[in-house]
């Protein structure tokens, strides 16, 4: 049995099959993911699991060189927001409106979900290496 890390087995799966600019989508329990999109579902009840535990999950076990949020989140989820700066400092970032940021959902690799209710509370990360370039 595995003893540390992320032990759900599909996402374990899928963060060990991602290579270099490959993107996911880490999403709140109401984000719609597009048809064809594998969908891991971790969302349990309202608030279980929380965002930023399954965010700081995915960054203790993947490389992120690069990550897209909806510029909403700005007005509307403050807290989210300096939860991403303070998480991946250094790290470049993108925002555009909610409905570009929809449409950009289509070409992840896959979408992870989670049980937060607050609004804004998606972020698509693009991985990086583990190595120098």
């Amino acid at each position: 049995m595995k003893k540390r890390g992320i032990l759900n087995a599909e996402l374990a799966r899928a963060i060990a099959a991602l290579g270099h600019k490959d993107v996911f989508l880490i999403g709140d329990a109401g984000m719609p993911i597009p048809s064809g999109v594998p969908v891991i579902d971790l969302a349990l009840c309202g608030g279980v699991p929380s965002f930023e535990q399954v965010m700081n999950a995915i960054l203790d076990e993947t490389v992120v060189e690069y990550y897209y949020l909806a510029e909403e989140i700005v007005e509307k989820n403050q807290h989210l927001l300096s939860f991403f700066r303070e998480s991946m400092p250094g790290i470049e970032s993108e925002m555009m409106p909610h409905t570009e940021f929809k449409k950009c959902t289509r070409d992840v690799k896959f979408a992870i979900r989670t049980g937060e209710f607050t609004p804004y509370a998606n972020i698509i990360l693009r991985a990086g290496v583990a190595f120098p370039a």
